[in-house]
């Protein structure tokens, strides 16, 4: 056995160390932290902070009347948060911050001083879960028995603390808002007063934005008098300062798109977490479409250098940028064309505004790599561009579009506009060069990443996930372009630059591939992991049931590749009983040469069963396939049968599971009422799983 050294020990304890702050988030010693702990990173280094983890202790040394915190997955429920915290100092005059929940110790919640208010904007992520920022608070306020600093009234410990709540949530899963549901109650059962009604946000109907807009009125309305408080007229104040820099392009610490430092200086290193994503190589990607149409991309990256971890079932998030057409429009519209390589200094004004992004940088960088100008238009953004627009006529319409939901729907959401579009359009090609950047960057969400579900298993390769990306462009109107998905679209263009042609389709889109200097040449793109519960059985014995239409199949190509090759290695394996559906068996029957191979390699231990949707005289889905086979569906559920579900949770996965409730009452004999219950004791012990999005 070789001898350790000094210098291998210490390697060791490094890796330990970083191992143990990946898995806890620094919460074995979050308590501990002084006041130069590395907090937060900005102009792409870690900093020195001053910050307390202590809410109270912020909020008095700041002079804030109002905090808001938020528990974001996705950036939705922080760009509200950021909204409510804006609004309540323009409309009323308050002192207002915004706080991630994850950076603040919150067992001082009892001190809470009574002439202040804490709003909580919590989204609900997968089935009733809290986003990852958000665990560590959740499971201690809702805990049975969750202990203060002081105590002193144990029955009411936060009787002084007054609330606001709203949750983000999707009405096609099961616990819909589970998490601003469960905290409202924890919360009055501890002492708290609640101000308003709590409000619910419902992605899954398409409203959450009505909703949230509908709710804030109210709740501002109830907040007013309870907190006595009058209404002012809204005035627009910076909370970022963008100032020009004697810098140029040319500048070697100036960011064109880097994410830190590290990756500034080519010095990035592992952990690749989401503030610090590995630059991947893609090994390959090739169509899987058979269709002059639409296209369906079959991707694998390279993760071999990176120590970047995955297993089967997990998730693999891809950052994209926004396409050159987009980001010359929206340059274009705010007469920033000219300036787009010059180079600008974003700082706060208010020390609880945090830059969303390393600076020094140039405006396009910002709007390429940062803003998601894509995005879904927000009526109160639109509003608060009014005092900015470039004619009066301008004024009128964009106060209107602003006011008016059913004329915001029609001439806005209908047509799929983003923000650039809709300024083309109600200007007509006037630039709109009064709009202050910061109201830019203080108002449109931060790009974010998209998540895939890997479609390869981790026993049979470790170091290679793929993913099965559908291309999205979606026709609008006569005169709209198409609605382009912007991760699919990228990876589409990044597939026909590396076959060096030119993308067929009359609406193709183009991207910056090669990334910021030229970093990501040679096919590559940013990525980070995210670990999923979305699993298969702990004993490969256990059977399987898997329904997945269209790319919802990914995980469970996967999961019979494993199971493929664990039978090939002699491991008995359980029956794999897959549920794929797609429009036509020629044009788009995912990975169906690869079936066949692997039903050869199974066996009877393997059963596809298909529902082209478009090849008959009625239109057949996965959960008409699932009723059809209804006593095998029985049998192995019997037989302690894991059931999976992946794919569009809006319909199919509503349906699948009233299918499967269906199935069990008739093959058991037993009411509809006593299946549904069945169904949902499946999900409380994990024999139930979704992996489904809106």
């Amino acid at each position: 056995m070789a001898q350790i050294d000094a210098f291998d020990i210490f390697i060791l304890s490094a890796v330990l160390v970083g191992t143990v702050a990946y898995f806890t988030k620094g919460t074995l010693w979050g308590k501990g932290r002084t006041a130069f702990t590395l907090v937060g990173k900005s102009n792409g280094a870690a900093v020195a902070s001053t910050a307390t983890r202590s809410i109270i202790t912020k909020l008095q040394d700041s002079d804030r009347d109002v905090v808001v915190f938020y528990g974001s997955q996705t950036g939705t429920a922080e760009d509200y948060a950021s909204r409510l915290a804006k609004e309540g100092h323009s409309r009323f005059g308050l002192k207002t911050m915004v706080a991630d929940i994850e950076e603040y110790d919150l067992e001082d919640l009892d001190t809470f001083p009574e002439d202040k208010v804490a709003i909580f904007v919590m989204a609900t992520y997968g089935e009733g879960e809290p986003t990852d920022n958000a665990v560590a608070f959740y499971e201690f306020i809702t805990g049975e028995d969750p202990t203060f600093s002081e105590m002193e009234d144990p029955e009411q410990p936060l009787k002084n603390l007054k609330y606001v709540v709203f949750g983000l949530g999707n009405n096609t899963y099961e616990y819909y808002n589970a998490v601003i549901t469960r905290l409202n109650e924890a919360l009055l059962k501890l002492g708290a007063r609640r101000i308003g009604e709590v409000g619910m946000g419902d992605d899954g109907a398409g409203t959450m934005e009505e909703d949230f807009l509908s709710w804030k009125e109210e709740m501002w309305s109830e907040f007013a008098n309870y907190v006595g408080v009058q209404e002012r007229e809204a005035v627009y104040e910076p909370a970022l300062k963008v100032e020009e820099s004697e810098l140029t392009i040319e500048d070697a610490n100036v960011y064109l798109g880097e994410f830190n430092k590290g990756h500034l200086e080519g010095t990035e290193s592992s952990p690749f977490l989401p503030h610090n994503p590995y630059i991947a190589p893609i090994t390959l990607c090739r169509e899987l479409f058979k269709s002059d149409s639409r296209n369906c991309l079959h991707v694998e990256i390279d993760l071999q250098d990176s120590n970047l971890k995955f297993t089967t079932g997990d998730h693999i998030a891809v950052w994209p940028q926004n396409s050159d057409k987009e980001v010359d429009r929206f340059l274009s519209v705010l007469g920033l064309t000219a300036i787009r390589d010059d180079v600008i200094n974003v700082t706060p004004i208010d020390p609880t505004t945090k830059v969303p992004f390393p600076n020094p940088t140039t405006y396009d960088t910002v709007i390429r790599y940062h803003l998601e100008i894509c995005g879904v238009v927000s009526r109160q953004f639109l509003a608060s561009l009014a005092p900015f627009a470039p004619s009066d006529e301008a004024k009128t319409e964009i106060t209107k579009l602003g006011n008016l939901k059913d004329y915001f729907s029609e001439v806005v959401s209908s047509r799929y506009l983003n923000i650039a579009q809709v300024l083309e359009r109600i200007s007509c090609g006037v630039t709109w060069s009064s709009v202050p950047f910061s109201l830019i960057l203080e108002s449109i969400n931060h790009i974010q990443p998209r998540y895939y579900s890997i479609s390869s298993s981790s026993y049979v390769d470790k170091t290679k996930p793929h993913i099965t990306v559908v291309v999205e462009s979606i026709p609008t109107t006569v005169d709209a372009d198409p609605l382009k998905g912007v991760a699919s679209n990228y990876l589409l263009d990044l597939k026909y630059k590396r076959e060096g042609i030119k993308n067929p389709s009359p609406s193709a889109v183009s991207y910056a591939t090669d990334g910021p200097r030229g970093k990501y040449k040679g096919n590559k793109v940013p990525v980070h992991i995210r670990h999923s519960n979305f699993k298969l059985p702990s004993n490969p014995a256990t059977p399987i049931i898997m329904v997945g239409p269209g790319t919802g199949v990914a995980p469970f190509r996967g999961f019979v590749h494993e199971r493929a090759a664990q039978a090939e290695a002699g491991v008995p394996v359980g029956t794999s009983l897959l549920f794929f559906g797609s429009r036509n068996r020629t044009e788009d029957f995912l990975y169906s040469e690869e079936w066949e191979a692997l039903g050869e390699k199974l066996g009877e231990r393997f059963k596809l069963v298909t529902a082209f949707s478009r090849q008959g005289p009625e239109k057949v889905y996965v959960q008409h396939r699932l009723v059809e086979n209804a006593e095998l569906v029985n049998k192995l559920l019997q037989d302690g049968a894991y059931f999976y579900v992946c794919g569009d949770a809006s319909r199919m996965a509503k349906d699948v599971s009233a299918s499967l409730a269906k199935i069990i009452a008739e093959q058991r004999g037993i009411a509809e009422e006593q299946g549904e219950e069945i169904v949902k004791s499946m999900r409380a012990q994990n024999l139930y799983q979704e992996d489904v999005w809106s």
